[in-house]
């Protein structure tokens, strides 16, 4: 049974930085797709960044340059390093994984069919 568990999420300034962490379990984690996902308030998901196998990543036109994605395969642990924070940054945060994705559906919430339960960013300015 595929487990996804987000932590790092908290209160930060505007500018600022910050790392999430997902804690995943059940299935071969260097195998599968994985990615970060936010929804803010009255908003849609939206993919932010993803990964396959720490060697291939995608990343939304919004945070690239500021958002880092990456995995420790020997703690089966997902990371984002979330740098130059600003109040559009404000969202609950969920990580996702999937066997498989096809090309340039990475960073679609369709693709993924296993869900972190979240954890919420809030950046103030």
């Amino acid at each position: 049974q595929v487990q996804l568990v987000e932590s790092g999420g908290e209160s930060v300034q505007a500018g600022g930085s910050l790392t999430l962490s997902c804690s995943a379990s059940g299935y071969t984690f260097s195998s599968y797709y994985m990615a970060w996902f936010r929804q803010a308030p009255g908003k849609e998901r939206e993919g932010v960044a993803a990964l396959r196998s720490d060697v291939y990543t995608w990343y939304a036109r919004s945070v690239k340059g500021r958002f880092t994605i990456s995995i420790d395969n020997r703690e089966n642990t997902l990371y984002l390093e979330m740098n130059s924070l600003n109040a559009e940054d404000t969202a609950m945060y969920y990580c996702a994984a999937h066997p498989a994705i096809k090309p340039n559906y990475k960073l679609l919430s369709d693709s993924y069919d296993y869900w972190g339960q979240g954890t919420q960013v809030t950046v103030s300015s």
